[in-house]
């Protein structure tokens, strides 16, 4: 195993993982109790509220949604897409984009470090040998094989935080693949939320009801993005074994 496997990967007392567990259980908790108050509807009933707070108190503002965000994220809980268009919506494109691309791997990477906490230790000792090539593998390629599945809409972005908590790749290593690998669809999100007027055609109709060309083409090549990554790796090694 690399030097990584950091300190978050050394065994800890089964007392220490149950507290962590129950406040993520305890946040979960408090969240689901909650989300009317940050639905999309009690959005849209604020929404003139927010766009003046926003203007009045940008500090404020940015840094409740990055908290929000980050809370969302890390305790694996739905809704992290719709909430980068909504802030898309509410600080513009450039700032939303900064935004969640921070927020978003902050999140990742406590989920990411909850899960090397919580469970490592136990998947490695009761599959040590059949996770040893694997294991290899992941010290050697970690950072390639990340950034796929970072690429790939369709594999759930919190299923990779859980499944890589659970390996040996480097936390820094995880960090700045996850920011790299899911600029994209941070981008495409959050110009999706900058180009809506108002909220009630997005929350009346979904996504559909905002979609343009612009838009469209940009999911589209969203989905192409993986493809086109992979062809440019294919050309750069080809060049590089000549």
């Amino acid at each position: 195993m690399n030097d990584d496997a950091d300190a978050s990967v050394r065994s800890h007392p089964l007392w220490q993982r149950l507290i962590i567990f129950a406040v993520i259980v305890v946040l979960m908790a408090v969240f689901i109790i909650n989300r009317d108050k940050i639905s999309l509807d009690s959005v849209v009933h604020q929404q003139y509220v927010l766009r003046k707070s926003a203007t009045d108190q940008p500090v404020l503002v940015l840094g409740s949604a990055f908290s929000l965000y980050v809370l969302v994220t890390g305790l694996s809980l739905p809704g992290a897409a719709l909430m980068s268009i909504a802030f898309g919506w509410l600080f513009g494109l450039w700032r939303a984009i900064v935004l969640v691309s921070f927020a978003s791997t902050t999140g990742a990477t406590i989920a990411f470090l909850l899960s090397r906490f919580l469970f490592r230790d136990a998947i490695q000792a009761h599959f040590a040998d059949r996770l040893t090539r694997f294991n290899d593998a992941l010290a050697r390629d970690g950072a390639y094989y990340l950034f796929t599945l970072r690429l790939i809409p369709q594999v759930p972005f919190f299923l990779v935080n859980l499944v890589m908590g659970l390996t040996p790749i480097r936390t820094s290593t995880f960090w700045w693949v996850s920011q790299l690998g899911m600029l994209p669809g941070t981008c495409v999100f959050a110009y999706a939320g900058a180009s809506i007027r108002n909220l009630e055609r997005l929350r009346d109709k979904g996504v559909s009801g905002i979609l343009t060309w612009q838009l469209a083409l940009a999911f589209a090549l969203l989905g192409f993005f993986p493809l086109i990554v992979r062809r440019l790796i294919g050309l750069f090694s080809k060049l590089r074994a000549r």
